[in-house]
């Protein structure tokens, strides 16, 4: 790497870590005015937990140069990096370790959607660390160390690795914990808009540095990652709108900003192995198809508060199979990948898709559950039903996040 390529990456690095606060005021906005503050607190201490547990024993499990560390032909594990073991002086690798470290913090903060209102802040303190390593560590090597050696199923940024696996553990998660009070009978909107447009806006500008950052150097590539992140996300508003406007009538606000995000996630596998228009069919695909994908907790009676299966599962599963269709070596300086079925490359990339997200789903899946039955056990998982009803941010944080005098004037 010269010193363009680490300026980019470290660059990149600071746009993913601002993508947690972005989240958090997502996620944040959407929840009801008595519960924000302990959504923005589940969101944040992800950053503060987890680059610790990454930098002792997380990154070494889940990254092995030569594919064969974790789960590979090394049974007992890559323990080349724990604690950082070897690495002084390796500018190049310390580089990658601070980058990395990005996407494992935010992954955990998408499953806290799923669990919103209602989770123990305890349960949660336990709960990431623990994921971290059990999760979304081996996941991690499966997808970019064991998988693009083996099988040859792609993920550019993380929509296996990330996207799907936390969906697939926010699906786990909220079967285990149950349906918040009221849950389907009661309405519950965001209770401030505002604050989800601004954390839509910070994710898109952060998005920038996830997918193009990926690239690792400042190349064609991550020119190419940017191109198809933002055709992307905007095709993605214009098609969850589109799609909302024909089905109920009305293009809101909300409608704009999960359109953005979907279809962020949509092109995350792809950003650096698509080229063309592809952007804009990912972004319209994922527009479309995660609005619809909404009822499906309706449908099937589970509670995922923030949608979190259906954007980021739905997203995710979209685009690692539309990868496999439109992937295009040709597109992008250096290929040495193979190509979609649309660009002569037959059925072999998509099946191998395929199978990589399933697998994912799977093991995510089941450990959570087993992770999440185990924390139940310990600490439990549920806030009382009197806490659930006054609102965490008072009995769990004794905080408000709107402090109002008696005629609702802001109390200074």
């Amino acid at each position: 790497m010269d010193s363009g390529d680490i300026a980019w990456m470290l660059t990149s690095t600071a746009l993913v870590v601002f993508m947690v606060p972005g989240l958090a005021l997502f996620y944040g906005g959407m929840v009801r005015s008595k519960n924000v503050l302990n959504m923005l607190m589940m969101n944040m201490y992800c950053i503060g937990i987890v680059p610790i547990v990454w930098v002792l024993v997380s990154y070494s499990i889940g990254n092995s140069p030569d594919g064969d560390g974790f789960f590979g032909g090394d049974w007992i594990g890559n323990f080349d990096f724990i604690g950082l073991k070897g690495m002084a002086g390796d500018t190049e690798g310390l580089v990658f370790v601070a980058f990395l470290m990005t996407f494992a913090s935010i992954t955990p903060a998408l499953i806290s959607g799923a669990v919103a209102d209602r989770l123990k802040f305890s349960a949660w303190v336990l709960f990431v660390p623990v994921w971290l390593v059990l999760v979304y560590s081996p996941v991690t090597y499966w997808v970019y160390s064991g998988w693009q050696h083996g099988n040859g199923a792609l993920d550019f940024a993380g929509g296996t690795a990330i996207h799907v696996n936390a969906a697939a553990a926010a699906l786990a998660f909220v079967l285990v914990l149950g349906k918040r009070k009221g849950w389907p009978t009661e309405a519950m909107p965001p209770h401030n808009m505002p604050l989800v447009m601004i954390g839509t806006g910070i994710l898109w500008f952060g998005w920038f540095g996830f997918n193009a950052g990926s690239a690792g150097a400042a190349n064609g590539q991550a020119v190419q990652a940017l191109l198809n992140t933002f055709l992307a996300a905007a095709a993605g508003m214009v098609g969850w709108l589109a799609t909302e406007k024909l089905r109920d009538g009305q293009a809101t606000s909300l409608g704009a900003a999960s359109g953005v995000v979907a279809a962020l996630v949509a092109i995350t596998p792809a950003a650096g192995y698509v080229g063309g228009l592809a952007g804009i069919v990912f972004g319209l695909a994922a527009g479309s198809i995660c609005y619809l994908a909404l009822t499906l907790k309706t449908r099937f009676g589970f509670d995922d508060s923030l949608d979190v299966v259906g954007i980021h599962g739905v997203g995710g599963i979209l685009g690692g199979l539309l990868l496999g269709l439109f992937a295009d070596s040709s597109a992008i300086p250096g290929g040495g990948f193979d190509d979609g079925l649309f660009f002569g490359g037959g059925i072999e990339l998509f099946l191998d898709q395929a199978v990589a997200i399933g697998s994912v789903i799977v093991f995510s899946f089941a450990m959570t559950w087993v992770i999440v039955k185990v924390i139940d056990a310990v600490v439990g998982l549920r806030v009382d039903d009197e806490t659930e009803l006054a609102g965490l941010d008072q009995r769990i944080h004794a905080e408000s996040a709107y402090n109002e005098g008696p005629k609702g004037s802001v109390v200074a």
